[in-house]
Formats: structure tokens, C-alpha cells, sequence
């Protein structure tokens, strides 16, 4: 990065960066966008250039998987929206880019500890369970809302502290920056999973966070139609992650860099709209006579609703709800008839969607129990009165559904 690039990142706001990131006329030769770069063999004119190359393959092409135009565009745009980075590299999948950020705080032997929130994403804590144990590393769950207590946890060995605020599927806000305090004055490493907030919503390396990771196939993409994972890093640890990277092999083909590029142009707008049809049906939900409670951060009275206060910029349109009667089973009566909302995994789309889920099976630090079925929902860019007509007639058919059954 130039040092003008420095100084325009930090003279003008995010909704700017993002539109004008990664635009340098080198890499768009005069068009608004970075054309698209298919390459795999970069050729060099001279023996002088081959070996200028070899002595430093970032400095320009190099090889395609080491990156092109088209995936430097997006790196730097995402760079350029956390302050006090100073890189990001781009992964196949958000599981990719979270297992690579953990690889890259170990240093291997055998004996190294991670302590992981318990409340992160199923397949972070499969990948902790499965592959980092079986490399010999060991991991800690911890409750998230533990904050600064955590100090207690942390071992000589442990390399990283994980945070994801809020947390998957029951949406714990956590302290960061009391967390990353303590994990700095101990050695670790604190890496966030920031894929519900964005860097709009949480410019978390200004909180601490060494590593901040994004699952680009959810808000980034904004389509439902690419698969890819980012992680932009300070100065301490981009080097170790860039390396890590090389050595796993990981790279992003350029039409789907193309497609997260796209994007992210648009990202600060379908924010605002997923963020306020979000809390529009949220808030409709709160008063509905089937809803125990809703689970959002940005409601008052919500556990860690003064978290988010004083830390995020916004809220997104991920949330969820635990419902007041009935079982399992009973939600085929709802979930079957949606007309808008749909049901399938990720979220982050411009299309709303719903998901029965059950918490307490992926939870071993804290308690998680609920008497009566949970949903999390995704609020898409529909008009929010007809989400709320959708689930207006499909909590009907619910309560009809209870109503036959005599245990619920």
C-alpha cells in the first residue's frame, strides 16, 4: 500500500472506503472495476525480472495462485476498512480462513492450548475438536460472557484467544477489548469471527482483535452465490497468516473475487436495510403472544444489549427467537408454508430465511436449555410488513399445530 493510499483510508469514512477501495488506476487501466485476471503462469521478459520476481513474489505477478489484480482489489478494499490493519488474505470458504488464522498463531510440538468461545460456530469448534486435536493441540471452552475473568484460563502454552460477538445462534456480546487486554499481557493472540457485524458495524482491531476474520459468503457477497473467507490482520501478525496461507495452498478463484468485490460496494446500504427491517420484525416478534423472547443484541433488555451499545456501529438482520409452547416436531406446520422466508443454512442474502436450531447440543462450557422450540432468522431486503404477515400466518398455523398436541 502507497503511503497516499494510507492517508486517504484514514481521512475519509468507511461508506467512502468501501466504494473507492482497491481502484488503483494500475490494476483498473482506466474502467471503474478490476477486470477479471484468469491466470495461472505469469510470464517475465528477462532473466532480470524472473529473478527480481523470485526475490520478492509479492511485489507484483508473480504465480496466479499468489494473487492478480483482481484479488489484490478486494484484499486492499477489506484492509481499508479496519483500522490499524495492515493486510488481508482471502480463503476459499469462512472455515478456511478461520483454520488458517488458528494455524497461524501455533508453533506446533504438540503442546499448544487455544481457548475458543463456546458459543462460536459449529463447524470452528468441529475443526477444534477434530483436526487441532488431533495435531496435539488442546482447546478450552469458555463462557462469553466472561470478560476479564478470563485471565484464569489462560495458560503459558495458550497461542490464541477466539472471540465471535455476537455468538452463533444465541448471540452473547463479548467484552472484547477487556479480553484482548488480558490475552496481550499473557502472549495470545485474539482472533474474532466478525462475519454477523462486518468491519462497518465493528472496526474490531481498534478493540484489540490481532485477526479479524469474515465469512465474505455471507454480507460481502450479499447474493447467496460465492464462497469465499477473508482475514485482515496487524502488522504483528499479517506475516504469519500471509505465510500460512502460502503453505496450505490457499487462493480464491477471480469470478468469485469479482463477485465479493461487487459486492461490497453496496454493503453499507443492504446493511441499513437489514439492519432496520431486522429490528422491525424483531421488535413485532418481542410482542408477539407465542414469543418467549427474542435474542438481539440491539434490543434493550437483551443480555449484552450495553455491550453492543459501546462497542458496534449497527446491528445486522441475524437474530433469533425461542418460542413459549410446543415441540419440534409442531414447526413442520410453520416452517413448510412460509411464503418468504425459506429455509436453508448460511444467511447474509438479499433473501430472508428460517432455521430451526437447538444450541444446547454444541455447548460444553455453559448451559444452554430452552423448554420450546428456537428459530434464528435472517431479514433479507423484502418489505418487512410482508416478513411480518409470513410469520404473522405461520405462527398461526403453529399455535394450531400446539394446540392438538396435549404434551406441548
Amino acid at each position: 500500500m502507497t503511503d497516499k493510499t494510507a492517508a486517504h483510508r484514514t481521512a475519509t469514512r468507511p461508506e467512502t472506503r468501501v466504494i473507492e477501495g482497491g481502484r488503483r488506476p494500475e490494476w483498473t487501466h482506466g474502467v471503474v472495476n478490476p477486470p477479471v485476471y484468469h491466470a495461472s503462469t505469469c510470464v517475465f521478459p528477462t532473466l532480470a525480472a524472473f529473478d527480481a520476481a523470485l526475490r520478492n513474489p509479492a511485489a507484483g505477478l508473480f504465480y496466479g495462485r499468489h494473487g492478480t489484480p483482481t484479488t489484490w482489489a478486494l484484499e486492499e478494499a477489506l484492509t481499508s476498512l479496519e483500522p490499524g490493519a495492515f493486510g488481508t488474505r482471502l480463503f476459499p470458504s469462512g472455515v478456511a480462513a478461520i483454520a488458517t488464522a488458528l494455524f497461524a498463531t501455533l508453533k506446533g510440538g504438540g503442546n499448544d492450548h487455544i481457548l475458543m468461545v463456546d458459543s462460536v460456530y459449529e463447524p470452528t469448534r468441529h475443526f477444534c475438536d477434530k483436526m487441532l486435536a488431533q495435531l496435539g493441540v488442546e482447546t478450552t471452552y469458555y463462557d462469553p460472557t466472561i470478560g476479564a475473568d478470563i485471565a484464569a484460563l489462560i495458560r503459558p502454552n495458550t497461542r490464541a484467544v477466539f472471540v465471535e460477538s455476537p455468538g452463533s445462534l444465541t448471540f452473547e456480546v463479548q467484552d472484547i477489548p477487556a479480553i484482548a487486554e488480558v490475552a496481550h499481557a499473557r502472549g495470545a493472540a485474539v482472533l474474532l469471527d466478525n462475519t454477523w457485524a462486518t468491519p462497518l458495524y465493528l472496526p474490531s482491531l481498534s478493540l484489540g482483535v490481532d485477526m479479524s476474520i469474515q465469512s465474505l459468503t455471507k454480507y460481502v457477497g450479499g447474493h447467496s452465490d460465492v464462497m469465499m473467507g477473508a482475514v485482515t490482520a496487524n502488522e504483528r501478525w499479517y506475516g504469519p497468516l500471509k505465510s500460512t496461507a502460502a503453505q496450505l495452498g490457499h487462493c480464491v478463484g477471480p469470478d468469485d473475487a469479482m463477485l465479493a468485490l461487487r459486492g461490497l460496494r453496496t454493503l453499507p446500504v443492504r446493511l441499513e436495510r437489514h439492519q432496520a427491517s431486522g429490528l422491525k420484525v424483531a421488535q413485532w416478534l418481542a410482542g408477539h403472544p407465542l414469543v418467549e423472547r427474542v435474542i438481539h443484541p440491539a434490543l434493550p433488555g437483551c443480555p449484552g444489549h450495553e455491550l453492543w451499545k459501546r462497542d458496534f456501529k449497527g446491528a445486522t438482520g441475524l437474530f433469533a427467537v425461542v418460542l413459549n409452547r410446543g415441540q419440534r416436531a409442531d414447526l413442520a406446520a410453520m416452517v413448510d408454508h412460509m411464503h418468504h422466508f425459506k429455509m436453508g443454512f448460511s444467511w447474509g442474502g438479499y433473501e430472508s430465511l428460517i432455521l430451526p436450531i437447538n444450541p444446547a447440543s454444541i455447548r460444553t462450557a455453559t448451559r444452554w436449555h430452552t423448554d420450546h422450540p428456537m428459530l434464528r432468522l435472517h431479514i433479507g431486503l423484502e418489505d418487512p410488513d410482508d416478513l411480518i404477515a409470513d410469520l404473522a400466518q405461520g405462527l398461526e398455523r403453529y399455535a394450531a399445530a400446539t394446540a392438538k398436541n396435549p404434551i406441548a
